[in-house]
């Protein structure tokens, strides 16, 4: 088989090389590839939930219980601020 890379995608291979981790691109590719399968497979396996998720929010949206982009940016900030005080005190 041959393939035809981008300049983005030949970037994103050299700069896995440069890190060490990787001997050729043929392991990046491979790598990559597990990747991708390994995802596709988890979100088979939780497709069920995700779903469920998604249209408990959508109801709770059309019910007027979401959240402002500020709101939502303000709860991030929180959560953010006290994961790295937790961290701290590890």
């Amino acid at each position: 088989m041959q393939i035809n890379l981008t300049s983005e995608d030949e970037k994103l291979i050299e700069k896995r090389l440069r890190s060490g981790v990787f001997a050729n691109a043929e392991e990046v590719i491979h790598r990559a590839l597990e990747s991708l399968d390994a995802e596709e497979d988890w979100l088979q396996d939780h497709k069920t939930a995700i779903n469920e998720k998604i249209e408990r929010a959508i109801a709770q949206f059309e019910r007027g219980e979401g959240l402002t982009g500020e709101e939502s940016k303000e709860r991030l900030q929180s959560k953010k601020t006290a994961w790295r005080a937790e961290q701290r005190r590890e």
